[in-house]
């Protein structure tokens, strides 16, 4: 099985590069971003690799990391996500962006990927909600304000603040993480003018 090759591109595809190693020319299919983030022709590349094999076919994937490549296995552990699914996930989100939307409940964003409409979306935030905040950059607390805001249970000044970044056009996960920073970095008893500002900050970090 192929782990990873490292080579100079030879040319790209629609939805595939061909990497040269040693003389020989390997097909490996990647997402958008990860063809986006590779070299020009001529230069040298590392790609981390998926092996599919079947009856009739050896398939490459290729991945920037190996992060990148656990979430493609990851998103095909839910049902109705296959590697076609899932590589056009990865090629929409950027992992850690992938694991915050999870962590968040954000289906709506992981429904902007083509292909995948609100059902699968579900799915994927659903099933893999066990397994992505390990893999996320957002704070527990965050994860628990957004839950908070869901069910109308969050003090008043921090709801007030978050309803305010949504009012300006920032998603409801976004502005509950923001808002979650920003009143850690206030402490108790913030106004919700206060918390508005510190989000905004925080958002345009």
């Amino acid at each position: 099985m192929i782990g990873k090759l490292k080579g100079l591109v030879d040319s790209y595809g629609e939805d595939y590069v061909i990497l040269d190693v040693a003389g020989v020319g390997y097909q490996v299919h990647c997402a958008t971003r990860t063809l986006q983030a590779l070299p020009a022709a001529g230069e040298a590349a590392v790609l981390s690799i998926e092996t599919y094999v079947r009856e009739d076919q050896i398939k490459l994937f290729g991945f920037r990391n190996d992060a990148e490549r656990e979430w493609f296995r990851l998103l095909q552990t839910v049902q109705g996500v296959g590697a076609k699914v899932a590589l056009a996930v990865l090629g929409t989100l950027s992992p850690s962006d992938l694991a915050n939307a999870i962590a968040l409940r954000d289906k709506a964003t992981v429904a902007r990927t083509p292909g995948v409409g609100p059902k699968v979306a579900e799915r994927i935030v659903t099933e893999l909600k066990d397994k992505a905040p390990s893999l996320a950059a957002v704070d527990p607390a965050a994860v628990h304000l957004a839950g908070a805001v869901d069910e109308a249970r969050a003090p008043r000044p921090l709801a007030d603040a978050i309803s305010a970044l949504v009012n300006l056009g920032y998603g409801q996960p976004q502005a509950a993480a923001a808002v979650a920073s920003a009143a850690r970095s206030a402490g108790e008893g913030a106004e919700t003018a206060q918390l508005i500002r510190l989000g905004l900050k925080e958002l345009s970090k």
